[in-house]
């Protein structure tokens, strides 16, 4: 709507004329008129050049709309009645957008609340004396205001408009740009507010369902206080009514359809809802409370290093109440915060796909954030932004935020410089359902809601449970150093409960031997569990496990993806790259990296396997070497056609190479851990547009990839592309921090590890692979290599995860090529592996010498990028001595020497450029330099002197 400003006739006497420009853009078909204040009354004047459209005001309620051009010719022949309808229009929509800041959603009075708009009646071109005046509605009105009586006080009028958007939740809905989600969102409110009740009217059986929800909610915190006083709960107290809530989302999202939840929690009330919501044994929480995690099992079983207790992941098949059950699954998490969002997104994406949910309405996400972190983590908005992208979307996730209105412990006004901690979900046009979390039925009505909605729109919404924290960060902390005032009142306030069955009671809706036989029920429970806890023994975790090619299904595959329809005519590049690859695969010779690749996702979605592969501008490749996607050149129809997909697709499997990412590393990461981990027999990849980008995601390195397994007994086989080298660009896009992940590698140095290929016990007892490929063969096998980890059926039953320092200048260089021999497993061919895999970890000097060769004077040893060559031990690096493999390779080193006798520690000579705070240079010139210095120092025919 182009609107400069509106010209109001001379005699217009209405409401102050600011605000009736927010109305134009409501609900109204376009109309073009122009209204010019230098004309008598009512005289449009058809002038194009000064024409603007109009929205509508607002929906009768009936189907028929109200436009400001019929109010002007209403207003022509009765302009008193006319501008009483305007004047209601303008505050009935006041209430729509502000009345959540008016609604009385803080449970301990401490937000400060704007005047209600009653008392500002002249803004409107009211008076007090016209409260008890009969306005005549006519259809410009809400039906829920008029009912079937077109006449209607303004005092009434007003009543019903604070029942509907200033009760005790707070709808903030009139961002979303869409009418359709707006006007559905306005019928549910209005018609749940039109009752003169302020209660939700629950019947009798649901406010004793309710209530013994909120007892079990209630009870366990104060039970696990007197039975655990000096364990750190980090407890639901001041908040327990996220449990009848959470309960009446998952009952209501099981009436919709949905069979599967996948929840991800904060660090509050976590002990709570895996008690009452996932149903754990109680019993198991008390005893890890008070004598704390144990390993599982014994003799030769692989228990990690453990968790502690209100970390752990859980999962459980829950009755619903029409009958049924409904999987739960609670994804493990650090005590990073938010960092669980993304990875709670992949896990059910991965549980949507591998179960055909196309629709995604049988497989749900909630999400439990603090307030104080979904306003201040980053990722929180990130994982937001992946919501309604083509290779992330979930179908909507319900997000409840607990909302302490502090900040860890430190004010809420040091958190954020928003008015509401929810703000950042309104950029995506999500609504917002603030709640108070003292009033139980409330809190379940905004969660019924919320799963409603999310089943009809398919889209996120968000639940802000404002309640108080009514002892510290932990229990065992003091809030009052920080928050006196706050706590000075908490410390007098009732807690929900108490104030719900007072409500019960007061209106006769239970009695006081039903209320005792609740609590005496719940008590009873939870002292058979304080009885078992004594004898507890943790069971056994469960443990997440789940035909190579030859040259005949190499060529089959290889003339598929090579080939495209006769009528698509892609970019001239594109062209050129696949007639390229198609002389590749005719000759056997000169595979490069990008096809090798290829061949290997090929191959392995020919048999079966899921392969996903996302990041940054990974559809064309960030180098513009992987083509996995392609555009014809037609401008009127820009079509695209994924040739890796018709051809070679097989069973439910599927190839997605069309995966380019939001500019996100650590969602985007996150998103990938957690769908790599649903189902072994698939290949998930993340590739970073360069490796040093890495660090935007190592939370997720750090917390979830290197130790799930360790931590959690979760087992990934996610793999890692990191773009490393050194080729003169900078210090930011050189190298992918190698050093870093070869420091987190918890194999022991000092230890000469099992070697045999059958047994695999390397690579099983570590916990990922890091590794540094030189030629596409290699880089093929170890793609394929990682699938096979976990379908050989013989000792590979696992999965790992695997970092590849990938190639930039590599991808194009005329000597990084493998001929197509190279590439299968064939028994009997040369160098035939007995795992029937031919990943090299080894490549040797190709020069034909012995394998003892008196005449060899030094042994270059490198990885990547760097040419091996020619017995003085070497190690051979571009990256800085602080930086790279160095740190990490010679302790190991010098273990083997150690066992063959061939020297000592100081006998390691290092080659490669000097410590530095940077990763590389940023002069060319530099650059070259310091590159020949390295490969002349390592050929020289003197001893290198190192240290």
């Amino acid at each position: 709507m182009n609107l400069a400003a509106i010209m109001y006739p001379p005699s217009f006497k209405g409401p102050a004329r600011l605000h009736l420009i927010p109305l134009l853009h409501h609900r109204m078909r376009p109309t073009q008129f122009v209204l010019d204040g230098g004309l008598r009354k009512g005289t449009l004047t058809p002038d194009p050049s000064r024409s603007f459209h109009c929205s509508a005001l607002v929906s009768s309620g009936n189907g028929r709309l109200c436009h400001l051009e019929d109010l002007w010719h209403a207003w022509e022949g009765d302009s008193s009645s006319t501008m009483a309808s305007m004047q209601l229009l303008l505050l009935m929509r006041d209430y729509q957008v502000y009345g959540h800041m008016m609604a009385a959603v803080d449970p301990v009075g401490l937000d400060d609340v704007p005047d209600d708009i009653t008392n500002n009646l002249e803004l409107y071109g009211f008076t007090e004396a016209d409260l008890d005046r009969e306005f005549f509605l006519g259809g410009v009105s809400s039906r829920f205001l008029s009912s079937d009586n077109n006449k209607q006080t303004l005092r009434e009028m007003v009543a019903k408009l604070r029942r509907a958007y200033c009760g005790s939740i707070g709808y903030e809905y009139m961002h979303i740009p869409d009418r359709e989600k707006r006007e559905w969102l306005r019928d549910r409110i209005e018609s749940s507010a039109s009752s003169s009740s302020s209660s939700t009217n629950l019947v009798l059986p649901c406010c004793l369902v309710i209530l013994e929800r909120l007892v079990r909610a209630t009870r366990l915190e104060s039970f696990l206080a007197e039975t655990c006083p000096d364990a750190k709960r980090y407890g639901l107290a001041g908040a327990e009514t996220l449990i009848p809530g959470m309960e009446a989302l998952l009952d209501k999202a099981a009436d919709f359809g949905v069979e599967s939840v996948v929840m991800g929690t904060s660090h509050r009330g976590r002990l709570n809802v895996m008690a009452n919501v996932f149903r754990l044994s109680v019993a198991r929480i008390i005893s890890e409370l008070t004598v704390g995690p144990r390993p599982a099992g014994g003799g030769d079983v692989y228990a990690g290093t453990g968790e502690l207790y209100f970390q752990q992941g859980v999962s459980c098949d829950r009755p619903i109440t029409r009958g049924g059950l409904l999987h739960l699954s609670l994804v493990a998490q650090p005590c990073h915060l938010e960092a669980v969002d993304p990875v709670v997104m992949g896990k059910t994406r991965a549980k949507q796909f591998y179960s055909g949910d196309v629709e995604r309405t049988r497989t749900m996400a909630v999400l439990v954030h603090g307030d104080g972190a979904f306003a201040g983590q980053g990722v929180v908005y990130e994982t937001l932004n992946l919501s309604a992208l083509r290779g992330y979307t979930t179908g909507g996730t319900v997000h409840i935020v607990l909302n302490n209105r502090v900040t860890a412990t430190a004010d809420q006004s040091a958190g954020r410089s928003s008015r509401y901690c929810t703000d950042v979900a309104k950029a995506l046009g999500a609504p917002v359902f603030h709640v108070n979390g003292d009033d139980v039925e409330a809190v379940v009505r905004a969660c019924e809601l919320a799963a409603e909605w999310r089943h009809t729109f398919h889209s996120d919404v968000v639940v802000d449970l404002i309640c108080y924290r009514r002892f510290g960060h932990n229990e065992l902390d003091d809030p009052t150093i920080t928050l006196p005032k706050m706590y000075k009142v908490i410390n007098n306030h009732p807690s929900s409960l108490n104030l719900y069955q007072q409500m019960l009671q007061e209106t006769g809706q239970i009695s006081s031997e039903q209320l005792q036989m609740i609590h005496d029920t719940v008590n009873k429970n939870l002292n058979q569990e304080l009885a078992k806890s004594k004898d507890y023994v943790p069971n056994e975790r469960d443990w997440l496990s789940a035909n190579w090619v030859n040259l005949e299904q190499l060529k089959r595959v290889g003339q598929a993806i090579t080939t495209l329809p006769k009528t698509f005519k892609p970019h001239k590049t594109a062209s050129q790259i696949l007639e390229q690859r198609g002389t590749m695969l005719q000759s056997g010779q000169g595979i490069d990296w990008a096809f090798a690749e290829a061949l290997a996702f090929a191959t392995l979605v020919a048999e079966g396997t899921h392969v996903r592969l996302s990041g940054q501008d990974v559809e064309r490749g960030n180098f513009n070497q992987r083509h996995g996607f392609y555009m014809t050149r037609k401008p009127e129809k820009s079509t695209a056609h994924s040739n890796m997909l018709s051809s070679i697709r097989k069973r439910n499997c599927l190839l997605l190479p069309t995966g380019n990412s939001l500019l996100s590393e650590f969602a985007v990461l996150g998103f990938e851990m957690g769908y790599s981990m649903e189902n072994p027999n698939s290949l998930v990849l993340w590739e970073a547009q360069f490796g040093d980008f890495a660090n935007c995601a190592q939370v997720i390195f750090d917390q979830f990839l290197c130790c799930a397994e360790a931590r959690w007994l979760r087992q990934t086989g996610l793999v890692v592309l990191l773009p490393h080298g050194y080729d003169g660009v900078g210090p930011d896009h050189s190298g992918a921090h190698l050093e870093r992940f070869l420091q987190m590698c918890d194999d022991n140095p000092f230890i000469i590890p099992e070697m045999k290929p059958s047994l695999c016990r390397q690579i099983q007892e570590c916990n990922w692979q890091v590794v540094n490929v030189t030629t596409p063969a290699n880089y093929f096998h170890v793609l394929r290599r990682q699938v096979s980890l976990f379908l050989i059926p013989v000792h590979r039953n696992f999965r790992k995860p695997l970092i590849v320092m990938t190639p930039k200048n590599l991808l194009w260089h005329k000597d990084c090529k493998s001929n197509l021999s190279e590439f299968n497993d064939v028994q009997g061919r040369p160098n035939f592996n007995k795992e029937r895999i031919r990943f090299k970890r080894l490549i040797t000097d190709t020069r034909n010498h012995k394998q003892v060769d008196r005449e060899i004077n030094r042994l270059i040893l490198c990885s990547g990028k760097v040419s091996s060559l020619y017995a003085e031990i070497m190690w051979c690096q571009e990256e800085p001595m602080n930086m790279g493999a160095y740190s990490y390779i010679v302790p190991r080193l010098h273990t083997a020497m150690k066992a063959l006798g061939r020297g000592s520690f100081n006998d390691i000579k290092y080659v490669g450029r000097l410590p530095s705070a940077a990763a590389a240079t940023g002069f060319p010139s530099v650059h070259i330099q310091e590159q020949l210095e390295l490969v002349k120092k390592a050929l020289q025919p003197e001893p290198i002197k190192f240290p």
